[in-house]
């Protein structure tokens, strides 16, 4: 394990949770950004996020590469329900696993986590519909439930369109005003 690493590591990690923070507060929920990814700074997330850093991509798809799983990812998606890997569960009607349509406050935590993952791993280059242009290119093989791909889809079309200032300001409303979408 490369100690130079350690800290590229947790500099991307801390980088991407403020993204998180700044764009959950301006959502309106901010405590949300502050309890962000804080699993990434135990020893079975950390470790391996150091182990295989890349600095371009998540250190999960390497983990993933080498060992044909991420332990790292399993543990992450079990305790952060902002990604929809979290909502599924056994369905009475197929008894398989199946997409849950998750929460309003949590599709809105990872529109934020999705616009500060773009942003990161972008740097200079970041574009507002990158976001929007990852969200598609995994569409066809994600198991989301269809309405809440479709609510984070509007969102992030929305933000290529129209800009983040607008697509906060609109989800910052909305949040406020329904408890569903």
């Amino acid at each position: 394990m490369k100690l130079a690493n350690v800290w590229k590591h947790f500099r991307t990690v801390t980088r991407h949770r403020h993204e998180v923070i700044r764009g959950c507060c301006k959502a309106g929920i901010p405590l949300q950004g502050l309890c962000h990814d804080l699993s990434k700074f135990s020893p079975t997330e950390f470790l391996p996020g150091v182990r295989y850093y890349q600095g371009n991509r998540s250190p999960n798809e390497q983990e993933r590469t080498e060992r044909g799983y991420s332990a790292a990812w399993m543990h992450h998606k079990g305790r952060n329900k902002h990604h929809f890997e979290y909502w599924t569960d056994y369905s009475p009607e197929t008894r398989q696993l199946e997409p849950v349509k998750m929460p309003l406050r949590y599709v809105a935590e990872m529109f934020c986590d999705r616009v500060a993952a773009s942003r990161i791993y972008n740097g200079r280059h970041y574009r507002q519909s990158d976001p929007l242009r990852y969200f598609l290119k995994g569409k066809q093989r994600r198991r989301i439930h269809p309405e809440t791909s479709a609510f984070l889809e509007r969102l992030l079309r929305m933000l290529a369109v129209k800009g983040e200032e607008y697509t906060f300001a609109w989800l910052r409303r909305y949040l406020q005003t329904h408890k569903d979408y």
